[in-house]
């Protein structure tokens, strides 16, 4: 994919499209797309955490992010692709043309086509944002805060919302000192002794331009006056626009500095129903996570209706859902064992399913034809088998992901001529 390159910004948009877009080859990286609309004032305004991704790989998921209770995850985004099926043909698809092979390779694990090029949904850019952490011991009260902030009209909202689970300790990596910006301190005093073993905080972010300063500071303390934080552990910081969305390229360069960067990664990201998110907080959050937990855990809210169920998405059946992320890394010289730490999400799916929490996976692993029915769900699927029978009769896209059984050769032809 790294060999499909190119990037064109269209800012004032064209015949046809009437406003600004990219066109980005499916191999372009997400940070180069954002380096070359800013150039115009303008960037995309839907974003993952990490930009260092394909545009073909995220769109091939869904691409989510803290923007994507307002906007939409990146899928959400696309009004134009060009893709290569599996029968060899380079088809142009949209909402309008070819209708049926756009929505099934957006979110389609790469199953029916390999995206060569997306055109993109642009915005104007603001030069810089006000970035705010605020903590919680309190789970209730943190998801009604979260759910609250994300049902805040377009006009009135934050422009970003994540919500981050901590180990209640002093750790720099995953306690409570993770929490504030460079120079900011939490004494050991001001964490009230009431709560489990977690404490839980928001990311908000309000983008703004120069001139906005003189009403910035008002602005958002009335958004932030709803919310019931703690009132003594809430930090801020103003950064550049550009270096928030690209924030965990620093983190990269310093782990990759000391050998850390490139270690196994056993990630778990799941999409939890807003019905079970507490059942969840009391079973894995305060019930699992020990003190030798590695990595940062995400929770926040999203919103179904900025999804669109034509895509091959898969997402629980509520108006609100959470994205809830384990990004675990394997350490060679400290801590559990990478088996442990699989063997480790492998329980809390376990946990999930005998609770009946109704979690789908994102970026889902499955291992038989069986198990990713059951992660589509009977209509789902029936849509998802029909795309790939037809985009890719002779089943050669993405085999390795076990979703459906590859045909051996001689046999191939046979099921082509059926299929027709």
């Amino acid at each position: 994919m790294t060999s499909l390159k190119g990037i064109r910004v269209a800012p004032h948009g064209e015949p046809g499209f009437g406003q600004p877009f990219v066109d980005a080859a499916g191999g372009e990286l997400w940070i180069d797309v954002l380096k070359a609309t800013l150039k115009e004032g303008l960037a995309p305004r839907s974003w993952t955490d990490y930009l260092y991704l394909s545009i073909g790989g995220t769109l091939s998921n869904a691409g989510v992010g803290g923007q994507t209770f307002l906007v939409g995850p990146e899928i959400s985004n696309v009004l134009q692709l060009d893709v290569v099926t599996g029968l060899g043909h380079s088809v142009m698809c949209s909402q309008t043309k070819n209708a049926d092979l756009f929505h099934g390779v957006l979110g389609g694990l790469g199953q029916f086509g390999i995206i060569t090029s997306a055109r993109i949904v642009l915005e104007p850019a603001h030069e810089k944002v006000r970035w705010v952490r605020a903590m919680y011991t309190d789970f209730a009260t943190f998801t009604r805060d979260q759910e609250m902030l994300i049902s805040q009209p377009p006009g009135l909202a934050f422009d970003y919302i994540e919500g981050f689970v901590v180990l209640k300790n002093e750790d720099f990596n995953n306690g409570w000192n993770s929490v504030p910006f460079d120079g900011q301190t939490i004494d050991p005093s001001m964490i009230p002794d009431e709560g489990g073993s977690v404490l839980y905080y928001i990311e908000l972010v309000k983008k703004f331009n120069w001139n906005d300063m003189g009403t910035l500071n008002q602005t958002v303390e009335k958004m932030l006056a709803p919310l019931r934080f703690i009132p003594t552990l809430i930090f801020t910081t103003d950064v550049p626009y550009e270096k928030f969305l690209n924030r965990l390229h620093d983190v990269e360069v310093s782990l990759s500095s000391q050998g850390l960067w490139d270690v196994p990664h056993p990630w778990l990201n799941l999409f939890v129903p807003r019905s079970s998110i507490t059942s969840f907080d009391a079973l894995i959050f305060k019930h699992m996570i020990k003190g030798d937990f590695s990595g940062p855990i995400l929770i926040y809210p999203l919103k179904r209706e900025r999804w669109d169920s034509r895509s091959s998405a898969v997402i629980p059946d509520e108006s609100i859902f959470y994205l809830v992320a384990f990004l675990r890394i394997s350490l060679p010289s400290s801590g559990p064992l990478l088996s442990s730490l699989i063997a480790e999400n492998d329980k809390i799916m376990e946990v999930c399913h005998n609770a009946e929490l109704g979690c789908k996976m994102y970026l889902p692993e499955h291992v038989d034809p069986e198990s990713w029915k059951r992660h589509f769900g009977i209509k789902r699927w029936e849509t998802f088998a029909r795309r790939k029978r037809k985009y890719d009769p002779h089943f050669v896209l993405a085999p390795g992901q076990n979703i459906f059984p590859r045909i051996q050769p001689e046999h191939a032809s046979l099921h082509a001529t059926a299929v027709a």
